[in-house]
């Protein structure tokens, strides 16, 4: 009797330090960044520094010159759902172990197959898809959780940003989709039946992308006549025609969108259109 109340005792006093729950020390981070016609996900853990050495040599944090998970416990994961270029290689979709070598002035940034490995242990060179020197750049501001973010980021291009003490390092990336894009449009336009969406997108493309003002001048006439109540589109009438140096005909599309934004009460479009025709 007394034995099984002892283990009841124990049980309950296991159970109820399971319950425990306290703010990990390095917290995990995950960020979605939507790149190109995909996405970059970057899932690391975040320690602080804590009066601790940091980034100098046998530092306990960040030694410069040794090989660094480049954050606290698991390595950090870099995984794309579209193929990003990256130090010159072109990388294929998945997952990445991510690793830095710190240094004074440059760092080496590395991805590797390793996605098993525990930190660096299980680190194998052979492993590596690649390496990339990227410049040092010194903080004004002290950066007390290791922060890691995308920045910069354009259509075809973005830039993975490491901040930590007072270093910080770029890392740039890119993408090509406008090719794609070119694929997509063209295949869309050939259809036996194209709608003013598909026109207005091709449009679009043109003036946004390929600066191809008088094909973009094309389809933006077509996706007005099929929707003449589309005040934005007489704005992009008028910057393309801007563009095309035609200010005569900018004015009047610029005019039209006017026209057509004041009776659907969108005083946006008004404003724009008003400072297209100052610029002209």
């Amino acid at each position: 009797m007394k034995k099984s109340m002892l283990a009841a005792m124990l049980l309950c006093g296991l159970s109820g330090f399971a319950q425990i729950k306290m703010p990990a020390p390095s917290p995990v981070q995950k960020i979605t960044q939507d790149f190109g016609l995909g996405k970059i996900e970057l899932t690391y853990s975040r320690p602080t520094v804590k009066g601790r050495a940091l980034l100098k040599n046998n530092s306990e944090l960040a030694p410069l010159g040794q090989l660094w998970r480049t954050g606290a416990n698991a390595a950090t994961r870099l995984y794309f759902t579209d193929n990003v270029m990256m130090g010159g290689k072109l990388l294929d979709t998945g997952s990445y172990v991510l690793y830095t070598i710190p240094g004074v002035e440059y760092w080496d940034v590395i991805l590797n197959k390793g996605l098993n490995n525990w930190g660096t242990d299980g680190y194998k060179e052979s492993e590596n898809v690649v390496s990339v020197k990227v410049k040092a750049l010194k903080l004004n501001d002290w950066v007390e959780s290791l922060t890691m973010q995308f920045s910069n980021v354009q259509a075809e291009s973005c830039e993975l940003q490491l901040m930590w003490g007072k270093t910080a390092i770029s890392v740039p990336m890119s993408t090509n989709v406008k090719d794609r894009i070119r694929a997509q449009v063209e295949k869309a336009l050939s259809a036996d039946a194209v709608n003013g969406a598909v026109y207005a997108s091709a449009a679009n493309f043109y003036f946004d992308w390929d600066k191809d003002y008088d094909k973009a001048l094309v389809n933006v006439k077509k996706a007005t006549d099929a929707n003449p109540k589309a005040f934005w589109l007489f704005l992009l009438t008028a910057k393309i025609q801007k563009s095309l140096g035609n200010k005569v005909d900018a004015k009047a599309s610029a005019e039209k969108c006017i026209a057509v934004a004041t009776e659907a009460k969108n005083n946006d479009y008004v404003r724009m259109a008003n400072e297209l025709i100052k610029s002209l």
